[in-house]
């Protein structure tokens, strides 16, 4: 066999094995260093095994992954969010489909603290659905409005997803994060828009609400939102005039998340040992998966694979529509069937080389990704924000009545992808910015 044949074959078992349900982790560890094993020799194999793990995990760049989501966990545990859902719905409460409006802008501040579509989704299904339900909304539409506003929360800063993609495509996470808030706002009035438009055509799926807060009330409960507009403007605004990077924004935004929940006094010594727990588990997934797709990547290098496909495509002479068509499938498909971080890490080693061959912008690119992998977080029939918002409100909704909830936002989503592509400029003109 030829290196290239090694290494098309080593594709196929990792997809064999990925159909197996095997971790893939572990599927993209062992088949990468099997495959380097027969291409290089042992020697290269143990050597890669030994230093990828190092040089990977050492990148001070990383260092802001586990910072933002101890952020996101400390906020969760300190109910430094709480009042999030409550202001919003006594300011929109007015509007057709207010209480449904006022989870997805819930859901997008929560989104700023946390770069977790699962927790975004679980943190407003807690908080949302049963208040919805109270007020006789139709269970498909309030659950499948919280599964659908829970995907805002990789898009809108800071984004776990965003982070990992400019990390293998070498790309400014500042960029990258000042464009995905570009198509976070887009999102988000993408579901306000189809919230309002189904409410005004049919009210019985969410009727009006009798109660009329005063101005006074208003005013008085965002006392509850502080925390996290000071968590936002101390974050981002340093972040955005150049006071620190974005990964020292990771470690600034832990430690203001920390200190303004000790202030409030809802901050436990249980709660900061949780939060460090949960940092810890979930960094190390995500790391293991990173390594893994570091390994592969060096692999379709050793073997050809890499330039083979890249040649193939372009030789093709697709076009950039035809190209993207075709990249929009397969991440459709990935996303019904794999979780994000797997899934994007699976497959840049092999679409990076082909986007930047075909010289397409790569902050454009990324944030188009994570909007696409988002879209699989509500998709059948593995769409994980729908059984994550089934376990959190128990019988108050079918997993059916979930999913048949989200294909309005879903439709919604495949409009705003194709705005995205037509308009790249929505993405690229804030990171545009940051380069005067």
């Amino acid at each position: 066999m030829t290196n290239l044949d090694i290494g098309l074959s080593g594709l196929g078992v990792l997809v064999a094995m990925i159909a197996l349900r095997v971790p893939i982790g572990v599927a993209l560890l062992s088949v990468s260093f099997v495959g380097i094993w027969l291409v290089a020799g042992d020697r290269a194999a143990w050597g890669l095994l030994r230093g990828i793990p190092y040089s990977f995990a050492a990148n001070w760049t990383l260092s802001s992954v586990p910072m933002f989501l101890l952020m996101g966990f400390i906020c969760y545990h300190a109910g430094i969010t709480k009042g999030l859902f409550n202001a919003a719905r006594l300011w929109l409460s007015r509007l057709p489909g207010g209480l449904a409006v006022s989870a997805v802008f819930g859901a997008a501040g929560f989104a700023a603290v946390t770069g977790s579509s699962v927790a975004c989704a679980a943190a407003m299904g807690r908080i949302a659905v049963p208040e919805m339900i109270r007020y006789r909304y139709d269970p498909a539409l309030a659950t499948g409005t919280v599964a659908a506003a829970g995907t805002i929360g990789a898009l809108i800063p800071p984004s776990i997803l965003l982070i990992i993609y400019g990390l293998f495509a070498q790309t400014p996470i500042s960029h990258l994060f000042v464009g995905g808030f570009s198509a976070g706002i887009l999102t988000l009035l993408g579901y306000v828009l189809v919230i309002m438009v189904r409410a005004k055509l049919n009210p019985a799926l969410a009727p009006p609400l009798e109660e009329r807060p005063s101005f006074r009330e208003k005013v008085y409960v965002l006392r509850d939102v502080w925390p996290v507009a000071l968590l936002i403007i101390g974050v981002f605004g340093g972040l955005l005039s150049g006071l620190f990077t974005a990964t020292e924004a990771g470690g600034v935004g832990a430690a203001l998340a920390i200190i303004i929940g000790l202030a409030r006094r809802s901050l436990s010594y249980a709660g900061i040992k949780n939060s460090v727990v949960e940092t810890i588990v979930t960094s190390a997934a995500i790391f293991f998966i990173s390594i893994g797709a570091s390994m592969l990547t060096r692999f379709l290098a050793f073997s050809g694979v890499g330039a083979f496909l890249t040649d193939l495509i372009v030789g093709l002479g697709l076009d950039h529509f035809l190209l993207m068509l075709g990249i929009s499938i397969l991440y459709l498909l990935l996303g019904m069937f794999l979780e994000p971080i797997g899934a994007m890490l699976l497959t840049l080693p092999v679409v990076l080389p082909i986007i930047q061959a075909a010289d397409l912008n790569l902050i454009w690119f990324g944030v188009v990704l994570v909007k696409f992998l988002e879209i699989g977080m509500i998709t059948p029939p593995i769409g994980l924000n729908v059984f994550v918002i089934k376990g959190v409100v128990g019988n108050l909704a079918s997993t059916t009545n979930i999913f048949r909830g989200i294909m309005w936002f879903l439709c919604a989503d495949l409009v705003i992808i194709v705005i995205l592509m037509v308009f790249p400029d929505i993405i690229l003109f804030l990171p545009s910015l940051l380069n005067r």
